[in-house]
């Protein structure tokens, strides 16, 4: 299995859609290095979504369910089938991860307009544990 960070404007389609639809179409990605991500990517792989804009933050969890085939919106391009899992307890923001070192070296730092990039394992897990709040009690 395979993490990967799948960014979106939430104006346009946001992690709340893809819950409402339950499963959907993840097209109209149109950067090459992106393309090449989304081939990449195979049924089972894991995905945070990323709202961009003003929330500039990992909002929840899909799983891929159907490797890439032929945008629908420009068969030129790949898109890929994604299923809502779960939202994450709280959003972990592009602040906090670029407060940290450990990830000074993940395409989310690095390459800002990048729309489509794998997630390490170790940055899949410090991401999950930084979304889920700890009792100080």
């Amino acid at each position: 299995m395979n993490y990967w960070l799948l960014k979106t404007e939430p104006n346009d389609y946001s992690y709340a859609d893809l819950v409402t639809a339950g499963s959907d179409v993840w097209d109209g990605v149109r950067n090459h290095q992106a393309q090449s991500n989304l081939r990449k990517m195979t049924v089972g792989d894991l995905a945070f979504i990323y709202h961009t804009g003003k929330e500039k933050a990992i909002i929840g969890v899909a799983d891929v369910i159907a490797a890439a085939f032929p945008d629908p919106t420009n068969v030129s391009y790949q898109a890929v089938k994604l299923r809502a899992q779960y939202r994450l307890p709280q959003p972990v923001t592009l602040k906090e991860i670029k407060a940290l070192p450990q990830f000074a070296h993940w395409a989310l730092v690095r390459q800002a307009r990048l729309s489509v990039m794998p997630v390490t394992p170790a940055h899949w897990h410090e991401v999950i544990n930084l979304a889920t709040p700890t009792d100080s009690q």
